[in-house]
């Protein structure tokens, strides 16, 4: 503390990369979902030279929650200041800074500062972003060690695809049905059981047992940015095996003649579980094929149901 209320805590990391790599991984806030585990999205609202303004969906303690941030960006000095502009309760005030320090011309310092009051100066309050500030920040440092010293060899693992279909009937009906997701397990053959819980209007945690081609079951637990009738981007928090990371858009582009609906993949491949899900024989370049069948196939399907649902009610 450095005065009534006011926290100040430091984190840090050293990582095997160029500093000048490091900064880049940071400043590029499109990349944060595949880089940090607690990131869901993160929209660019404005910018103005080196001043930039964001708003952030991500997890915190179990618990999403989303605010607007503004960041002066100095690549000079490889430091990001940061100071939320509309902070998600408990917090009411929280800002810092990214710096990064050279080592060597392989490694380098990563370190990341937080300042931060809680509403009303509650103890229980700040005691409860403590422990937020604290594990995101020791899991973003970690995901951001990870991320850049094994940025070779992601190349390889990451996968990223795309599936389109035309529709018939308006944007607010697909997006309903998409967004209804409450309904899937009623409207989707291959959507066994599903939880939705919406604390925050479009701001949702779906959890789902979805069935293989093979009758089997898995649980995955995802959480959801809607932005009515357009786009739908998600992250999922509980994976399946094969999978370090996936996320994904449902985006919605409507025209005089329809609506065209493109479902939007993003994997990491989990290399230390392919032999136990694809067999011993089995590689990098199966588990991409594996999972471009699996998770093509449930898109399409979702999207073929979507599309019925919109043509009926068009009719």
């Amino acid at each position: 503390m450095t005065e009534q209320g006011l926290r100040e805590v430091e984190h840090e990391i050293t990582v095997r990369a160029p500093a000048d790599a490091v900064y880049r991984l940071i400043a590029e806030v499109e990349n944060w979902p595949r880089v940090f585990p607690p990131t869901i999205h993160v929209d660019q609202v404005e910018q103005h030279g080196s001043e930039e303004r964001i708003r952030i969906w991500a997890t915190a303690n179990g618990e999403a929650k989303n605010w607007t941030s503004r960041r002066t960006l100095d690549p000079a000095a490889r430091r990001i200041g940061f100071r939320q502009e509309v902070s998600a309760a408990p917090v009411a005030a929280m800002g810092g800074a990214w710096i990064i320090e050279t080592l060597s011309a392989e490694e380098s310092r990563i370190r990341l500062l937080h300042d931060y009051r809680a509403v009303d100066d509650d103890p229980e309050a700040l005691a409860w972003i403590d422990r937020a500030v604290d594990r995101n920040s020791r899991s973003e440092l970690a995901a951001l060690k990870t991320n850049v010293e094994l940025a070779t060899a992601a190349e390889e693992l990451l996968l990223s695809f795309e599936d389109t279909v035309r529709v018939s009937g308006s944007a607010k009906d697909i997006y309903d049905f998409l967004n209804e997701a409450r309904l899937w397990s009623e409207r989707l053959p291959h959507v066994a059981r599903v939880q939705l819980r919406e604390d925050t209007p479009g701001l949702q945690v779906l959890r789902m047992d979805t069935r293989a081609k093979d009758g089997s079951t898995h649980t995955t637990e995802s959480v959801r940015v809607c932005f009515p009738h357009h786009r739908i981007v998600y992250k999922q928090t509980t994976l399946p095996a094969l999978m370090t990371l996936h996320t994904g858009i449902w985006r919605l582009s409507e025209d005089p003649e329809g609506v065209t609906v493109t479902s939007q993949h993003t994997v990491v491949i989990n290399t230390e579980n392919i032999p136990k899900v694809l067999g011993a024989r089995a590689g990098v370049a199966e588990a991409r094929a594996f999972l471009r069948d699996a998770l093509g196939t449930n898109s399409l399907a979702t999207l073929g149901h979507a599309r019925e649902y919109a043509e009926r009610a068009a009719s």
